[in-house]
């Protein structure tokens, strides 16, 4: 049988959830985060506002592997038909160097991505119209369409609910997930650099 918790009470079971993501369960001792200066009442705000975080994030995991499982791609292949996507509609030529530095990947890896899409006529590699040194990459019509009408179509709602702020909702919205990004953003950590490296 578990140890009781600290102050004497039986342990419960965890609901899960979006509660996951609150503060009390994650650094119930204050080891992570000082919030003595954090009143009771903000302590609850900002842990509905983890819980709202939690759940968006949970959403959008939810919805990418749905779009993975339907397209039969991996992360990183929707990630390039999606910025293929994006180059098209903008009018830019996609090069193959251009996918690697969006991705972050090397230039093998670009190359092993490319003839896996090929392969599954999710894309067509054309000479470049001015560069005789590289190649031109599109999306092919087929792929495009089901990427659109899938995972496109749901992602675009997030329009909706941003329309729905006032132009001042939007601008605090925007600076505190700006701010979060910051917050979070990797640095030099050992811990985070790859063991290849």
């Amino acid at each position: 049988m578990p140890d009781a918790p600290r102050g004497g009470k039986p342990p419960r079971p965890f609901a899960p959830g979006t509660g996951i993501y609150e503060l009390d369960v994650n650094d119930p001792t204050g080891e992570l985060v000082d919030r003595s200066a954090v009143s009771s009442s903000e302590m609850q705000e900002i842990n509905a506002l983890m819980r709202a975080l939690g759940g968006l994030r949970d959403a959008e995991q939810k919805l990418s592997e749905a779009s993975l499982r339907y397209m039969k791609l991996n992360h990183t292949d929707m990630r390039a038909l999606h910025f293929l996507i994006v180059c098209e509609n903008s009018g830019s030529i996609a090069t193959p160097g251009a996918i690697a530095s969006h991705l972050d990947i090397s230039t093998a890896s670009t190359t092993k991505l490319l003839d896996r899409l090929e392969r599954g006529d999710h894309i067509t590699r054309s000479p470049h119209p001015s560069d005789r040194r590289a190649l031109a990459i599109a999306i092919t019509p087929s792929t495009r369409k089901s990427a659109i009408d899938t995972v496109g179509r749901q992602h675009a709602r997030r329009f909706i609910a941003a329309a729905r702020l006032t132009p001042a909702e939007r601008e605090t919205v925007t600076r505190f997930l700006t701010d979060m990004k910051n917050e979070i953003a990797l640095g030099d950590e050992p811990w985070a650099i790859p063991v290849d490296e």
